[in-house]
């Protein structure tokens, strides 16, 4: 799906990012996968249609822009988005702090 002009992959995506998996009023980011080079809402929604061969993103590629805010479509690099506090620096539309305890599935930590 197109959202923001960005190819978005996932099952059930609303215009937001939203998914099957993750759909709550603040669940609006999509992640981009450093393995497939694909935004995908959640590993979930990677884990059915993605690579089949999931990479987090290294450390030393935290200035790569890789998550994208479903309500504006502001582009974040993994610094921004980990220093963010749950709200897009852009729009200020609040992120799913809950996020944050999946970050192993997207990031080196």
């Amino acid at each position: 799906m197109l959202i923001h002009d960005h190819e978005v992959k996932g099952n059930g995506l609303d215009k937001e990012t939203r998914c099957l998996h993750y759909h709550s009023e603040i669940d609006r980011i999509a992640i981009k996968f450093y393995c497939c080079d694909s935004y995908y809402p959640c590993f979930s929604c990677h884990e059915e249609e993605g690579c089949n061969s999931p990479q987090v993103w290294p450390r030393h590629q935290f200035h790569q822009k890789a998550v994208l805010c479903g309500s504006c479509g502001n582009e974040l690099t993994i610094h921004e988005y980990l220093a963010c506090n749950s709200s897009c620096p852009s729009c200020k539309s609040s992120f799913n702090p809950g996020c944050s305890t999946h970050k192993h599935l997207y990031f080196e930590v």
